[in-house]
């Protein structure tokens, strides 16, 4: 169960709401089903009951006290789970009572306690309309309320065997989600048509522009590249205390500005200049040829994100893991942004939905953060993707390990217990192997094609590579996958070139986590073409080309060798909605 209360001035109006049509006809049968005294009349089942006559009930303590009280009303909401069962008006009066006694307004025995009445006019919930002046004229202590609502909410939902939500009621998550907005926000947003919020666009701006930018100068100047309004709040000293963003709205009311922390714990200015501290890698590319730098950025990016993998291990404190959760934000918004068209909503919706697996509370781990950082730095320098030939294979790799890592935080947060966090990792997973699927499906055709082509001793030569380098359990599903072709393929494309099939297995299989892909197959595929250098794959050669292939690799030395090549390193980037590269 989910509650949240507001206070206000008005208890006809919200009595009136309370039993009226709603805002879009939502309320269905208002009526009361628990009061102060339990002798209320119901306008909701009694026609000569009033509102007025309810709301003179409710406020006389409040005229008795003879003087202004400033916010006199207490709306406490409380919801059940979309997955719980219909509960009954005797079940949601006693829930009424529990939640009433814990939120200080009428505690268990207290004579002289506020008024109070429990409206239902929906199967899943009930509102809690209080007057704050107890019956000895004196006001009610609700400091803390919201905690010790939420403590008992937790014993209702194993007592009712409901959903358990406690995971959800942490100051670690509290602090960890982003920042929600409120009701008003939301109707506005849909008044007008958009898909999000103005803090939720704000805040996704706000990362993009921060997604390796090296340093304050830069971060600037990308918010104001994608029309982010930033002022920066100093103390009498000059010394910078905070920042506050805003999105131009050209009305006569003016931008509506959000500190860093009503996005999300991470953006205030203290943890943004903490990332500009720890330092990033500048990229530098092997070839001055800048049509190869979108490739080799997303090959090496794959590399660091299974390289971050251990942090999740049971050993690891949340330190690493909320550096590499940080860090595959920036990773994946800057992805997003140099990413062809079809792929960014789905990216988009990846990073959105990782932000709520962090953790809070924890120092990130420096090294962990600056290396992701560092890989999204270089996917910004290396510039958009045309989402074509090597490029889509490179995408293909890089999707593969965020898949993978975006599985390994979900089973990390099952096993600490946090259900929501849980969850939203797998959606990110979802929506990342969404983008996947759209990357890999030509390049796997070619390679599954090609796979089925090779003669059999050259395909037997792959399978028995296989079996000799992993465990048996591993190998026997592997063989098995619509997908082995492929990888068989491309086994026989690393050994034509010098490569060592089983070297290659061994060094990728090594990488981890390989059990809890989705196609073990297409994982080692695509690592063992990055790895081995392999070009994209083409439409497959014909039955009397792959068996020369196969010729010139049995007389082909099988060391792998790499010839030295200049360092290049790029210029800076200009800001990624700006680009526009063609080839």
């Amino acid at each position: 169960m989910i509650s949240k209360a507001v206070r206000g001035n008005d208890t006809l109006g919200a009595l009136r709401y309370l039993f009226g049509p709603g805002k879009a006809n939502e309320h269905t049968d208002p009526h009361l089903v628990a009061s102060w005294d339990g002798f209320v009349p119901d306008p909701g089942r009694h026609p000569s009951a009033t509102l007025e006559q309810l709301r003179d009930a409710l406020d006389l303590h409040v005229v008795q006290y003879g003087r202004k009280i400033n916010k006199h009303v207490y709306h406490r909401m409380i919801r059940a789970d979309p997955d719980d069962r219909i509960l009954g008006d005797e079940d949601w009066a006693a829930i009424a009572r529990r939640v009433i006694a814990a939120a200080g307004i009428a505690p268990d025995g207290d004579e002289e306690a506020c008024r109070w009445v429990a409206v239902r006019h929906a199967d899943n919930h009930i509102h809690i309309l209080a007057t704050v002046v107890r019956a000895d004229l004196t006001q009610a202590r609700l400091r803390g309320d919201q905690y010790s609502v939420e403590a008992e909410l937790t014993k209702i939902e194993r007592e009712y065997k409901l959903v358990d939500l406690s995971d959800t009621r942490t100051r670690e998550y509290r602090d960890a989600i982003p920042k929600r907005a409120k009701g008003s926000e939301l109707r506005k947003a849909q008044r007008l048509g958009r898909e999000g919020t103005d803090r939720d666009r704000l805040r996704t701006a706000v990362r993009q522009a921060l997604a390796g930018a090296a340093d304050e100068e830069e971060f600037t100047a990308r918010l104001a590249a994608k029309g982010v309004l930033l002022a920066v709040r100093r103390a009498p000293s000059g010394d910078v205390t905070g920042y506050k963003f805003a999105l131009p709205t050209g009305g006569e009311s003016g931008p509506i500005w959000f500190s860093g922390s009503k996005l999300a714990s991470d953006l205030t200015q203290p943890k943004i200049q903490a990332r500009f501290a720890l330092g990033v890698d500048e990229p530098a590319f092997p070839t001055p040829d800048a049509r190869t730098w979108p490739a080799d950025g997303r090959h090496r990016a794959s590399t660091t994100i299974e390289r971050a993998y251990p942090a999740f291990d049971d050993d690891q404190d949340a330190a690493r893991a909320e550096a590499v959760i940080r860090g595959s934000l920036e990773v994946l918004d800057t992805l997003a942004a140099t990413s062809p068209p079809l792929s960014r909503k789905e990216l988009h919706q990846a990073a959105r939905a990782l932000e709520y697996t962090r953790t809070a509370h924890t120092r990130a781990a420096g090294a962990d953060l600056r290396a992701m950082r560092s890989a999204a730095r270089e996917l910004l320098h290396a510039g958009p993707s045309t989402g074509r030939g090597e490029d889509s294979t490179a995408a293909a790799t890089a999707l593969t390990s965020l898949v993978l890592l975006a599985v390994v935080i979900a089973k990390w947060h099952a096993a600490q217990g946090h259900r929501h966090q849980a969850d939203a990792a797998r959606a990110a997973a979802g929506h990342l192997r969404a983008v996947y699927t759209r990357h890999a499906a030509k390049p796997i055709a070619h390679l599954t094609l090609e796979g089925r082509l090779l003669p059999k001793p050259d395909h037997d030569r792959q399978a028995d590579a296989v079996r000799r380098t992993l465990p048996a359990d591993q190998a026997t599903r592997l063989l098995a996958e619509e997908n082995w072709a492929a990888l068989a393929a491309t086994l026989a494309q690393a050994e034509a070139a010098g490569h060592n099939p089983t070297t290659l297995l061994t060094n990728a299989a090594g990488r981890r986590e390989l059990a809890t892909a989705d196609s073990p197959a297409a994982v080692l595929t695509w690592r063992i073409r990055r790895d081995a250098g392999l070009p994209a794959p083409a439409p497959a050669a014909t039955p009397d080309e792959l068996r020369t292939r196969a010729a010139r690799a049995r007389t082909t030395a099988r060391t792998p060798g790499t010839p030295a090549t200049a360092v290049i390193t790029p210029p800076a980037p200009a800001a990624p909605d700006q680009v526009r590269r063609t080839r």
